[in-house]
Formats: C-alpha cells, sequence, structure tokens
C-alpha cells in the first residue's frame, strides 16, 4: 500500500503579476512532488492565491478596478503561468472561493467554541505591507520586519489566545528539532517564542475585503488566519465532505519563503492546537533570491519573469538552475549570464551532449539497437563508471530527501563527466574502425555502460527536468518515463536489443545573444507597463529599472586601494577536478576547477608545495575575471589564490565550512 505525501507551496499574495521568486518555491515544490510520484507515493501537491487584506483593497483601488476585479485577473495570471510551465500541482485554493470561506468560518468557530476568541479594542501601529499588527511607537513609525512606514489604528477586534500556546510552543519546537527546517529559522522561532507571546488580533473592522466573521459580519477575519487556513480549506475541511482531509492532513511540508517563517511556525500551529487539529509534520524554509544584490521584489522593480526565461531557454533550463545554483535554504544570486553560463556548461555540453553522442553512436555503430557487453571485454574502467552509478543513485536520494537539492545535482552531474572521460579515453569511434571481433565487443560494451549510465541520470534527474528526460527516455526506446518505478533503479536495467526512437538534441547551445535577448525582454516589460508595487503604489518606469553598477572611483593616495577597485577583483570558490605536473616545470601543475557554472584550466607554482593527486576534490580560491595568459604553453584561465611566506612554500587559501562552488568571496 502506498503512503500519502501532501506538500504545500505559500499562496501567493495577488497584489502584482508572479516573477521568478514565486516561481522558485513552486518549482521545488513540484520536484519533490514529481519525486514521490516516481516513488509511488499517493501525492498531493496545493498551491494557490491569497486574495483578501487591506493591501489588496488598495490596490485594487490604484488600479482603479474592484477587488474582485484585481484578484480574478491577478490570479489568472499566476494560474497561467503554472500551467505553461508544466506545473503538477493537483489543487489551486483561492481564498475568494466559496469553499474556502465556508472552512476558514468553521476553522473560527471551532477556535472560538473551544474558548480561544474574545474581543477586544486594538490601539497601535500596522504595517499595511505585512498585514501585521506591530511594536512601534507613533504615527508613521517604520515597521520592524519591512522598514515601510506603519499606520495608527484603533479599532475593536477579536483576539485569539496566542499567549496560551507558548509552552506548547516551545515544547513541538524542542521536541520535534525537524518540526522548522532549516536549524537557522528553527533558533530564529524559538527565540521569538521564548521571549513572550502575546494575543493577536485577528478581525478587522475598518474595511470589508475579507471573509466575514462568524455571527458578526461587520468584522472580516484577519488576512493570516484567513490565508493559513487554505492548507485545510482546500481538502475539504468544514465541508460536507471530509474525506480529502481525512486522506491528506496532516501535510508533510509547507514550502514556504523565509519572510512569512513567524506565520507558518507560530500563529499556524497555534491555530490548529486551538481547534484541535493535528499539526503539519514540517515546515522548510527557504531563502531569497538576490538580483543586483538585493532581494526581488516589486516595489524595489527589480523583479524578472520566469516567461522571460521560459521563451528563450525553456522551462527545464529555469527549473535546473534554481535547484542546482542555490543552496536550498539560502539566498543565492540570479543573473541572465549565470543562467546561460550553466545551461551551457551542465545542460547543452553535459547531459545533452552525452545524450547525443551516445545515442548517436547506437545509432550508427549498431543500427539503433542497445548493444550487448562483453564480459570478457569489461575493465576497470567499465566498473568504475558502475560503481560511480550506484553510489551516485544512493547518494542522489538520500541529500534529495533532505532538499539538498544543488548537491544531489551535483552527484548526478559528477557521473555525467565520468561518463564523458570514459567516453574520451575508450575512444569507441576508433573502436569501430578496426573492425575485428575484440575491438567489436569492447565497441559495444563501451556504449552500453555510457548508455546505462545515461539512463540513470536521467531518472534522476525527471523531477527537475521533467520535459528534457522525458525526451531522453523516448530517444532510449524506453515508453512514458512517468511510468518508471523510482524505488527500482539500479544498474544493468537497460535491456539488450533495446530499439532507439529517433535522436534529437535537447538542449541546443545558447550564444551570447540569448543573455541580451532576456535583458532587452525585461526593459520593454519595465518601460512598457507599471505593475503596482507591493506597497500598492504604482511603480514609475524610471524608478523600476535595477541599479546601475556603481563606476570605479579614483586610486586613494598613499597606496590604499578603494571598495570599489576591489570589487573588481573577482574571487571565486572553485574545485579542483584533475591535477598534473607540467612536463620540464619543476614548479607548476596543470589543474582543472570547477567553478559550479565551468570548468577552467589553470596553471599554478605550486607544484613544490603539494602533490597533485592530493588537490582532486578540493576547494580553492581562485582570481576568475583575471586576463588569460600562457605559461609553458599552457593557457591558464585565472589564478589560485595562496599566502606565501617569505622563504617558505605557497599555501592555498581554504575554507572550515562547506562552501557552494562558484560563491563570490566579498
Amino acid at each position: 500500500m502506498s503512503k500519502k505525501f501532501y506538500i504545500t507551496t505559500p499562496i501567493y499574495y495577488v497584489n502584482a503579476r508572479p516573477h521568478i521568486g514565486h516561481a522558485y518555491t513552486t518549482i521545488a515544490c513540484d520536484t519533490i512532488a514529481r519525486r514521490h510520484r516516481m516513488l509511488g507515493d499517493d501525492t498531493w501537491f496545493l498551491t494557490g492565491t491569497d486574495e483578501h487584506g487591506q493591501k489588496i483593497e488598495r490596490a485594487a483601488q490604484a488600479a482603479g478596478k474592484t477587488p474582485q476585479q484585481f484578484t480574478d485577473e491577478v490570479s489568472a495570471q499566476f494560474r497561467a503561468l503554472w500551467d505553461r510551465m508544466g506545473l503538477s500541482y493537483d489543487d489551486f485554493i483561492r481564498t475568494t472561493s466559496e469553499r474556502h470561506k465556508q472552512g476558514v468560518q468553521a476553522l473560527w468557530r471551532k477556535i472560538r467554541d473551544n474558548g480561544y476568541i474574545y474581543k477586544g479594542t486594538y490601539s497601535g501601529q500596522y504595517c499595511v505591507f505585512d498585514e501585521l499588527y506591530v511594536d512601534a511607537v507613533g504615527p508613521g513609525a517604520p515597521c520592524p520586519l519591512c522598514e515601510r512606514p506603519t499606520e495608527t489604528v484603533h479599532e475593536e477586534n477579536y483576539y485569539f489566545k496566542l499567549s496560551a500556546f507558548q509552552e506548547q510552543l516551545i515544547r513541538l519546537y524542542t521536541e520535534q528539532p525537524d518540526f522548522i527546517r532549516p536549524e537557522t529559522r528553527r533558533n530564529e522561532v524559538l527565540s521569538f517564542v521564548r521571549g513572550g507571546l502575546r494575543d493577536l488580533s485577528i478581525s478587522r473592522s475598518t474595511f470589508s475585503w475579507g471573509i466575514p466573521v462568524p455571527d458578526d459580519p461587520k468584522h472580516v477575519v484577519y488576512v493570516w488566519l484567513d490565508a493559513l487556513a487554505n492548507y485545510i480549506t482546500a481538502l475539504g475541511y468544514g465541508s460536507a465532505d471530509a474525506s480529502k482531509f481525512n486522506k491528506y492532513w496532516p501535510a508533510d511540508v509547507h514550502m514556504i519563503g523565509k519572510e512569512i517563517v513567524r506565520f507558518h511556525c507560530v500563529y499556524w500551529p497555534a491555530f490548529l492546537l486551538a481547534a484541535g487539529l493535528p499539526l503539519p509534520k514540517g515546515i522548510t524554509a527557504h531563502g531569497w533570491l538576490l538580483f543586483e544584490e538585493s532581494k526581488m521584489s516589486k516595489s524595489r522593480g527589480n523583479i524578472v519573469r520566469a516567461e522571460t526565461i521560459v521563451d528563450v531557454l525553456g522551462t527545464d533550463a529555469l527549473r535546473y538552475f534554481l535547484l542546482r545554483e542555490v543552496v536550498f535554504g539560502q539566498d543565492g544570486s540570479f543573473s541572465f549570464d549565470a543562467l546561460v553560463q550553466r545551461y551551457n556548461s551542465d545542460l547543452a555540453n553535459g547531459l545533452g551532449n552525452l545524450a547525443s553522442r551516445t545515442l548517436t553512436m547506437i545509432t550508427r555503430y549498431f543500427k539503433g539497437e542497445v548493444p550487448y557487453p562483453s564480459h570478457a571485454a569489461h575493465t576497470a574502467a567499465d566498473q568504475a563508471i558502475e560503481d560511480a552509478a550506484k553510489k551516485a543513485v544512493a547518494d542522489f536520494g538520500t541529500l534529495f530527501d533532505e532538499y539538498q537539492f544543488s548537491r544531489a545535482l551535483e552527484i548526478a552531474w559528477g557521473l555525467v563527466s565520468a561518463v564523458d572521460k570514459y567516453i574520451v579515453e575508450n575512444e569507441p569511434w576508433a573502436l569501430d574502425e578496426k573492425k575485428d571481433e575484440e575491438s567489436r565487443a569492447r565497441l559495444a560494451t563501451v556504449l552500453y555502460t555510457s548508455a546505462e549510465a545515461l539512463r540513470i541520470v536521467t531518472a534522476l534527474a525527471h523531477p527537475v527536468m521533467p520535459t528534457a528526460t522525458a525526451k531522453i527516455w523516448v530517444q532510449m526506446g524506453l515508453g512514458d518515463i512517468k511510468t518508471f518505478d523510482l524505488t527500482q533503479l539500479q544498474w544493468g536495467q537497460l535491456h539488450l536489443g533495446t530499439k532507439l526512437g529517433e535522436v534529437q538534441a535537447v538542449f541546443p547551445r545558447a550564444d551570447k545573444s540569448a543573455v541580451e535577448r532576456m535583458q532587452k525582454m525585461e526593459e520593454q516589460k519595465i518601460g512598457g507597463t507599471a505593475s503596482v508595487g507591493t506597497d500598492a503604489s504604482p511603480v514609475p518606469p524610471s524608478e523600476a529599472r535595477p541599479p546601475a553598477a556603481p563606476k570605479a572611483s579614483a586610486a586613494i593616495p598613499d597606496g590604499k586601494i578603494s571598495i570599489d577597485d576591489f570589487a573588481k577583483v573577482e574571487l571565486r570558490v572553485a574545485q579542483v577536478k584533475t591535477a598534473e605536473r607540467v612536463k620540464g616545470a619543476d614548479k607548476l601543475l596543470r589543474l582543472e576547477v570547477d567553478l559550479g557554472t565551468e570548468v577552467r584550466q589553470l596553471v599554478a607554482g605550486i607544484a613544490e608545495a603539494y602533490e597533485p593527486e592530493t588537490l582532486i576534490g578540493r576547494k580553492v580560491v581562485i582570481v576568475a575575471n583575471l586576463a588569460p595568459r600562457k605559461l609553458r604553453g599552457l593557457e591558464s584561465n585565472g589564478m589560485i589564490v595562496a599566502a606565501s611566506p617569505e622563504g617558505g612554500k605557497p599555501v592555498l587559501a581554504s575554507f572550515l565550512e562547506d562552501v557552494p562552488l562558484g560563491t563570490r568571496l566579498k
């Protein structure tokens, strides 16, 4: 019997159209859901839109529309984008829907009847942006969360007895440390709750765009109680048919951004405890996507639309980049240059090239049928690929289940690199030219080994890149990849004689114009339309453009440099993949280092201090934007950073903690 798995995105606030920050969370959830389906789990994946509150009311007014018209349009944009991207959600909940309203009011009554709601009045500051009562003094005082001006509010409210759950919540966090991930967010929440909880206002009576409070319709339900309830109302809580609720609740994972941790990790479990309902099994908070070193947001005007990337490179490229480039749980940087570099290095030159060359050679040399590997021709090199594939299957699953997507993909693409090297070293094209029986057996073994490794990488990567991997699977003659049972993935399952399909490139290489095209599309979007910002005011096109890069300042006297001068030097983390001595040069080593987006050749004068084999796998610092130079006829694209003690041997700069490849030092 399959086990159930229920995963949710946050429901997205519809004050303006979606961008890749929203896509990031939804892609992560979609990837997790797809993997669980491949593992045979009964999976339910929920997303949707949050459409009530004062901020929405004002945004609609600024757009010259009614709140319902405004939310209908923006919610439709979210759903249309998710459908265009092929996201496999099972339900899309809207907080303006009747089923949600019915469920919220049922939850309110349950909490009220259990004695945790009472009426009072509130006088103080309110942040419209965060829809949150805050500890701030005086009209216009800045919100402690977003630093925007707050508004003074005096109104009658209903209160929730949040203070009654302080000790229960502390026990929850300490007894179930995985309830909040990563640990940094758990520690933040624990510190906040230990600082003391005060009762929470859960209704508003100074505006009307919301769900009416049961038996007191002059109040509307506080937008966060309204929004958080979506996770159960979408399953039918409060309706006549609660079969989905009984089947899928509690949620296995609430996936959220770090800015809404307090609402999900403090208020939501307290509401559920008050209603006597089971708590979700876990809440995972990811970081922000940064652009121009700032969080993407509509008010800053530095957002990037997912459509732009989909139009130029395709959905799979965006999915792979976000999950490979960003260490999940931490903030990550986005740029069009990094996207195209990663696309070309990992997809076009990596998986795409491996699929094309392997399947093309099988088509050419064996009439499009998977050849029979010869036991007599089996070598240590073949065994090394088999062992690497088996290890990749085990390690990928472990890392993926811990939401370490970047490391999991690094493992899978390590196998891609190993097979590429294996093909080059075994030269199947040369084996074909010999025409003797021994060479023919060796050729069959090399191509079977390459194809089997390709099959395993394709199966592992399918939840991340569903479209491209489905195409590769068909080209391999394996049918519909969605029907493949991932729990059974192991070496040797590629059936001999399998007839390949038509071989076609899945990741054509992107040229330099791809970056220019995407940048131009974003500029046209900014210049042509002013979106409604998160502060509910239109963003003028002049303010919407990302800030220009600062110009380097003039040199400062006495030999010192300015911060702008230092910023010119691009120091990045790299990992040594290959190291060997340079013939005729006692001090030089030739290195190949992986920056995450590309592999470079460096020539470094460290041979007297380090044996080549001791450097393999080591993370180092390189100057990544140094002009290439030739040493002993070898081009060096960068410089490795090392300390050079007077009269001593060089010592490489390194790290005590694990740092993602390509990370810039500042």
